[in-house]
């Protein structure tokens, strides 16, 4: 079905209603070819200020005037199904979506408190026990090279299930290690955490994908913030439950928790996500030969369809600024233990497990005031220009959570730390605030990743958990034996630097994207001419 991005509603066309008539809340996204370029190779006259995306002062125009003055263009897109389910249904989605991708990064954090229990039962050191969840989590990075394609060739939902599955199974694997004689309980343990690994990021990736497709661009920051209460208070949700179970049970219940969540996931995922068409599968007159079906599965796991994305500045620029800012989420909860116990005598992991509720709650505000603020901020800019929408402008919002609130509170929480001044309190009510200024960043910027370029999105979206899995999987690794060469307080700083560089390359996206995008564009043109 083809809605064109002019249309507001089915049958109601934007051309119908003069530009000042029409609810803010109903305005048309104004989509270019690649939503922030321009038309490639259009002859473009000088302009004081080619970048109306991030100039507030920029006097009112006609809708139409001003895309002649940017140089762009509106274009056809397909609308999905469910993108015209009520509204009561898409929460339903959203719920479903983060109740799913909740599970992810709770399978990974969980063990952080649980090293030492973990290392005792397969009988080896608490360094490979990290160096395995750090290897997990860069798996997760990688895997958008194996969902993806599944996901093409199989469908959405359905790949969606099949992770659900293997999730369950290889956690259930991963518990039933220790039962293996001595020396195959390491491996077993390994291999389960691989191939769980292996769905990582999808989850995540096509949760993004299912809300950019259901929800108008004023409503997207919102919905998204509420999603990322999944994928961001589950790094949190995670140590919490394990250090309070592991006082109580045997480590590998956490285990069996988690593939029971999982379970609730896959039942509700599959009586309420929608199906998605699959444009890989063939039409039913469609006569396909072997070799055709062939080609079509070697075109499906081709890496290039990620890694050129990566071509794109502006993608490139918010896939870094995206690693970077996980890099300071995910050294801020793996190594609480390390830093608390020993330092406030504590001797056991439920205290030191009762401190990850300050940074869970920190997420939840920061998810969901971010993803407010976000689809304000797009409001605000649909105001300024009588109508005209361009991606980046939702970026603005999180500029002051990048060069403020998350750097600063992460210099007090490490040097407090460093110092040992404040007592408990001050780790606890700084790694909150930077709790907040993290997922605040992440409302906007993830759902800037998702609409950017409308017709890859799938591809941009997986470009990002590439670099953001990688740089967290690192800082997994490192940080404990960093803190002990150079300290909590230097290794913090370095957290926060990387969030200030990340906040700086989001502020040349919000300021400069569209001009960036269009020397890109010009550029691919001429080496397309010249080949």
């Amino acid at each position: 079905m083809h809605v064109p991005s002019k249309t507001l509603t089915p049958g109601l066309h934007a051309a119908a209603i003069p530009a000042t008539r029409i609810p803010i809340t109903r305005l048309p996204s104004v989509l270019p070819e690649a939503e922030t370029s321009p038309i490639a190779g259009t002859p473009s006259p000088p302009s004081p200020n080619p970048d109306h995306s991030a100039s507030p002062s920029h006097p009112k125009h006609d809708p139409e005037a001003l895309l002649n003055d940017l140089h762009l263009q509106r274009t056809a897109t397909t609308r999905q199904p469910h993108f015209f389910l009520s509204l009561w249904r898409k929460w339903i989605v959203v719920l479903v979506l983060s109740l799913t991708v909740l599970c992810m990064p709770f399978a990974t954090t969980s063990l952080f408190p649980l090293t030492p229990e973990i290392s005792a039962t397969l009988h080896t050191s608490e360094g490979l026990v990290i160096a395995i969840n750090a290897v997990t989590v860069a798996v997760m990075g990688f895997s958008n090279f194996f969902w993806s394609p599944v996901g093409r060739l199989i469908g959405r939902k359905q790949a969606w299930l099949v992770g659900c599955a293997v999730y369950v199974l290889s956690t259930a694997g991963a518990a039933l290690a220790q039962y293996a004689p001595p020396a195959a309980r390491v491996p077993i343990f390994v291999v389960m955490r691989v191939v769980l690994g292996l769905w990582g990021t999808m989850f995540a990736a096509m949760g993004q994908t299912y809300i950019a497709e259901m929800f108008q661009p004023t409503e997207r920051g919102t919905a998204t913030g509420f999603f990322l209460l999944g994928s961001t208070f589950g790094p949190s949700f995670g140590p919490l439950v394990s250090g309070i179970m592991v006082s109580f049970v045997h480590w590998t219940s956490v285990l069996w928790l988690q593939a029971a969540m999982m379970s609730v996931a896959f039942t509700l995922s599959v009586f309420y996500l929608p199906v998605v068409r699959n444009v890989y599968v063939n039409e039913p007159n469609e006569k396909s030969s072997p070799s055709r079906t062939t080609s079509r599965i070697l075109e499906a796991f081709n890496p290039s369809h990620v890694l050129k994305i990566l071509q794109h500045p502006n993608v490139l620029l918010a896939d870094f600024a995206c690693g970077f800012v996980s890099w300071n989420q995910y050294t801020l909860l793996a190594a609480p233990r390390h830093l608390l116990n020993p330092r406030f005598n504590l001797t056991t992991p439920l205290v030191s497990g009762l401190f990850y509720i300050a940074p869970g709650l920190g997420f939840i505000l920061g998810a969901v005031v971010g993803g407010k603020l976000s689809d304000m901020t797009v409001i605000k800019y649909i105001k300024i220009r009588g109508g005209v929408r361009l991606p980046q402008d939702r970026l603005n919002s999180g500029l002051s959570s990048f060069f403020f609130l998350a750097p600063v509170s992460s210099l007090i929480y490490g040097w407090g730390l460093q110092y040992e001044v404040g007592g408990l309190a001050l780790p606890i009510v700084t790694a909150f605030f930077s709790a907040v200024g993290i997922n605040m960043a992440f409302a906007s910027l993830n759902t800037y990743c998702a609409e950017v370029l409308p017709k890859q999105r799938t591809e941009v979206v997986a470009s990002k958990y590439v670099i953001q899995y990688s740089l967290s999987s690192i800082g997994c690794g490192v940080i404990i034996n960093m803190i002990d060469a150079i300290g909590v307080g230097p290794a913090q700083t370095l957290g926060a630097l990387l969030v200030v560089l990340a906040g700086f390359f989001i502020w040349i996206i919000a300021k400069y994207g569209l001009r960036i995008q269009r020397w890109y564009e010009k550029k691919n043109a001429h080496f397309t001419e010249s080949s």
